[in-house]
């Protein structure tokens, strides 16, 4: 499309549109990924909840359900991530998107290997030093993100224009954005593009559980709240888990005894079996925006339409 012809993220990744899903764990397996880069955007499988064995699977899966650009998102604090990087490179992987620790770690041996490199900040001084570690871009990603959140609070509102102010290489926005006009917002506000999660999570082809699907498309303005800051900060969906750490609050708990409450796969059983009680919800404020369980080349067409109509809109302000 004419619109993005000269944008540095479609140019980045080959793509029509600037819009990349976000590589959620628990949600984005192949299915989803491949049916996002068909649509024009950049599809990403979560790594985070996959053991090597089964992203290999994935990744193989979506080369065959697509020919278009696709990539990893790799949070980099998991277990086996040698094995992942190195399953990543024998695939023939040509994007990653790292999170979840040092980008100098990885970088240089993925661009090595003919990867272009992209790490998500939740701030400007950790988005400057992703670019002195080499990567090809940066998503910064705001406090209304669902997932796990940066400890600056910061939102997307006022980090894009503040990371735009001293970065040099392409910059994509994320948290909050769920249609075109807040893809515009976006845009206009200094990113290049924009990393789309929540409202891929409500889509056919997410792996994640149906009744987490309906959970999400049922929620309001003020169903989610950050949770779990001392251990690793987690935007979570109000329910019976949600309820219990609240009331552990109460009694001013040890890091320990959080860690005791949360257990583990908790994540898994909340979004991927569809615990809605003692699960763990994973989502953004913007899920008070998804009314509808879509196919993703829709969302995808509707946010580009959207898109394009908010932008000739805008013509009516012009002197």
């Amino acid at each position: 499309m004419a619109l993005f012809a000269q944008n540095r993220i479609t140019q980045l990744y080959n793509i029509q549109y600037p819009i990349i899903q976000g590589g959620m764990i628990w949600a984005s397996g192949w299915r989803l990924a491949s049916a996002v880069s068909n649509a024009g955007g950049l599809g990403l499988i979560g790594a985070g909840s996959m053991y090597p064995d089964v992203l290999r699977e994935h990744i193989q899966k979506c080369k065959k359900a697509t020919d278009k650009p696709f990539g990893v998102n790799v949070p980099m604090l998991y277990p086996n991530i040698e094995e992942i990087m190195d399953i990543i490179v024998e695939e023939g992987v040509k994007v990653v998107f790292t999170s979840a620790g040092n980008p100098k770690t990885w970088t240089p041996f993925l661009k090595e290997n003919g990867i272009t490199v992209t790490h998500v900040v939740s701030s400007s001084k950790f988005a400057l030093k992703s670019q002195a570690a080499g990567v090809d871009a940066v998503v910064a990603e705001g406090f209304e993100a669902g997932g796990h959140n940066g400890r600056e609070e910061t939102t997307t509102l006022t980090l894009i224009p503040t990371v735009k102010e001293q970065l040099e290489i392409p910059l994509i926005a994320a948290g909050g954005i769920g249609s075109g006009k807040a893809m515009l917002a976006a845009m206009v506000l200094g990113a290049d593009g924009v990393q789309v999660g929540s409202r891929f999570v409500a889509t056919h082809e997410a792996s994640s559980h149906i009744e987490f699907k309906k959970q999400v498309v049922a929620a309001k303005e003020g169903s989610t709240k950050l949770m779990l800051k001392e251990l690793a900060p987690v935007r979570l969906l109000k329910n019976k888990f949600y309820e219990d750490l609240e009331e552990l609050y109460t009694k001013a708990p040890s890091v320990e005894e959080l860690k005791t409450l949360l257990g583990r796969a908790r994540a898994k059983r909340g979004m991927f079996e569809g615990d809605l009680v003692e699960g763990e919800l994973e989502i953004g404020q913007v899920s008070a925006l998804i009314h509808e369980i879509k196919p993703a080349a829709t969302v995808v067409e509707e946010m580009v339409a959207e898109f394009e109509k908010s932008v000739a809109s805008l013509d009516r302000y012009r002197c």
